[in-house]
């Protein structure tokens, strides 16, 4: 047992931190749409979130090396938990406009980055530790990934109907602390502690080393570029192409939450059966075929208004399919990452793919004033469909196979 706890704490402290954090992805926007009727202010929202988020998850990487990921990955829980709070105490106090929301997202964004990163620089550590495959760690992540937005979702709902969207947020707040607590008691500070460094060698020369890794290796670099695209469309879809169409359909809030946590819970066994045999598996069709359910599929049935139980029923498998996705990536990242950079480049790659979230909103509030909402859903899906197709044409896709690619 020994071995698993650190794993076991990391994975709860996973599922209580991004689970929190889908109730706030949920509960923004709609605060926003229901409070302003503009796709575009909501976008901007998620702009002010997602920009700090990015450039702080990039700066982040050298000081959670120098500092250690369990430290980083408990303060920036801890602080987490009082930036959250802010949002539903200026709304008791009748202070929470716009441009006040705006700075208030951005330091949620700027504490939760760190926090992200950190955990996720655990991982090969805790995978050492407990002497069991990267895909299988990494399995397991992922399905603490998936459970935690199916959770997440799932309450959402509720909670913005019963108590509005802005008390909400104490939820999230809540899922922080809990957070914070798992990882200070589950996870020993000798499995985490910082690793031993040059002291002469500067901020700059580390995250330049980092950036030297990433950059040159060919696996690595093709990743990232595709998953920034997607990742792009996932948060126009997630931020205001859904809340959107379930408002122009006449549905309440918590279709939101039904419609999110369908997708969450189905991607929870695949994400359990990558766990288990995933280093089986051939890496790069099932990269592939995972990426076309996750995202066109899904999107295109609500652009050509399916019935609801059609989409529900594609939602169950576009989760599924979903479901294999982090494992494979975590456990290509790793492998490619020398163990004393860790912390860096997994900060580096994880602010260069989610690069173009910040524009996600914009990208799809734009999209509706100008075409409509089933237009842009279309327009999305089939972008969508040719970043899914460019491993098939790309070489360097073709090296996923667990082998490390030395720098060129």
């Amino acid at each position: 047992m020994s071995g698993h706890g650190p794993l076991i704490s990391l994975a709860v402290a996973s599922v209580a931190s991004i689970g929190g954090t889908r109730v706030s992805t949920i509960a923004i926007p709609w605060l926003v749409l229901t409070t302003t009727g503009s796709p575009v202010l909501t976008g901007l929202v998620g702009f002010a979130e997602m920009l700090p988020y990015v450039l702080t998850k990039a700066l982040g990487g050298p000081l959670i090396d120098r500092l250690g990921a369990r430290r980083v990955a408990i303060w920036s829980d801890g602080l987490s938990t009082l930036a959250v709070m802010l949002v539903p105490l200026l709304f008791w106090l009748g202070l929470l406009s716009i441009w006040v929301l705006l700075p208030a997202v951005a330091l949620i964004g700027v504490l939760r980055a760190p926090s992200d990163a950190a955990k996720h620089a655990l991982v090969p550590t805790i995978a050492a530790l407990g002497k069991v495959p990267l895909e299988r760690v990494t399995g397991v992540m992922g399905a603490s990934d998936r459970l935690a937005g199916t959770l997440g979702a799932a309450s959402a709902g509720a909670l913005i109907a019963l108590l509005g969207p802005a008390p909400a947020l104490l939820a999230n707040a809540a899922a922080f602390c809990l957070s914070a607590l798992v990882v200070a008691l589950g996870v020993p500070g000798h499995v985490a502690k910082a690793p031993r460094r040059d002291r002469s060698s500067s901020y700059r020369s580390e995250f330049a080393a980092g950036w030297s890794v990433l950059s040159r290796n060919p696996v690595l670099r093709s990743l990232v570029v595709m998953i920034a695209i997607t990742n792009l469309f996932d948060q126009a879809y997630a931020m205001v192409l859904l809340p959107v169409w379930v408002r122009a359909e006449g549905l309440d809030v918590t279709w939101i939450g039904i419609f999110l946590a369908t997708f969450s819970g189905a991607s929870i066994f695949g994400a359990a059966i990558a766990a288990a045999v995933g280093h089986r598996l051939p890496r790069l069709p099932i990269y592939v075929v995972g990426f076309l359910l996750a995202g066109p599929l899904p999107m295109t049935a609500f652009a050509i208004d399916a019935p609801v139980p059609v989409i529900l029923s594609i939602l169950l498998v576009s989760g599924f399919g979903a479901g294999f996705l982090n494992p494979i990536i975590g456990a290509i990242m790793f492998e490619q990452i020398p163990t004393p950079m860790v912390g860096r480049v997994i900060a580096l790659f994880g602010a260069l793919a989610w690069g173009l979230m910040p524009f996600g909103g914009l990208f799809g509030g734009l999209l509706i004033d100008n075409w409509g909402i089933a237009t842009a859903l279309g327009v999305t899906a089939l972008l969508y469909l040719l970043a899914t197709l460019s491993p098939i044409a790309m070489p360097s896709f073709r090296r996923m196979r667990g082998q490390p690619v030395p720098a060129s």
